[in-house]
């Protein structure tokens, strides 16, 4: 029923964890296959993959090209897309079967729907908890998810929407944007992300350059320049 697509670029530390939260979805049927798109990883990732039973697929670097090669290669009704430092937390998978639940009692207009999870840094600071309540604020206003909340969408509208653009940067906001708040369910599973850009930059200038980088981008710049930015 699902395809879960994971970017990869030098992931061996992260992946084993978050592969293994996929486990029990994949026991209950609900996960289909794990396709991992790899960027050109050096290390150990690709002997990762292989020895989780997960497809490998190469791509040209960057997020957005990896996701749409992903996307491409999956073979699901669904698409779960997921980085490869982001933890779905225990449970995940009985949200996501209530959620095909209410779609197939006809809660919603159609399958044509998408869905994301809460926000929440592996760090335990009083900083990280305010980063998390300002990402739940901006999802509640404004049904923006980034790409560290994960992103479950059916097929058909995946498609219907134009898929991933191979972009440098954004991609994620890019899509959200374009299946609309109408579509896009918030779901109370938590996906748990790294906290390392953060901790490297520190708390407040890394909020204050991805806010830069989110106005930019409504601003028209070209995702390329606010590449040099964010990273």
């Amino acid at each position: 029923m699902i395809s879960v697509v994971i970017p990869t670029l030098n992931s061996e530390v992260s992946l084993p964890r978050v592969l293994s939260a996929l486990v029990p979805a994949a026991v209950r049927g609900t996960v289909r296959e794990v396709v991992i798109a790899d960027g050109g990883s050096t290390d150990a990732t690709a002997d990762i993959v292989e020895a989780a039973g997960a497809r490998f697929v190469r791509a040209p670097r960057g997020r957005g090209s990896q996701l749409a090669a992903g996307a491409k290669a999956a073979k699901g009704t669904w698409l779960l897309f997921l980085h490869a430092d982001t933890l779905l937390q225990p449970g995940w998978e009985s949200e996501v079967e209530k959620l095909f639940e209410h779609i197939a009692n006809g809660r919603f207009r159609g399958p044509e729907v998408a869905a994301a999870f809460r926000f929440t840094l592996d760090d335990f600071s009083g900083a990280a908890r305010l980063v998390e309540q300002a990402v739940a604020l901006r999802c509640a206003l404004f049904k923006l998810p980034y790409g560290d909340q994960g992103l479950l969408i059916n097929r058909r509208l995946y498609e219907r929407v134009g898929g991933f653009r191979e972009i440098p940067l954004m991609e994620d906001v890019d899509l959200v944007r374009r299946i609309g708040r109408r579509r896009l369910v918030m779901l109370r599973g938590r996906a748990v992300t790294s906290p390392e850009r953060y901790v490297r930059d520190g708390f407040a200038r890394r909020i204050a350059r991805n806010a830069l980088c989110l106005a930019l981008y409504y601003m028209r710049v070209p995702p390329r320049v606010i590449a040099r930015i964010y990273s």
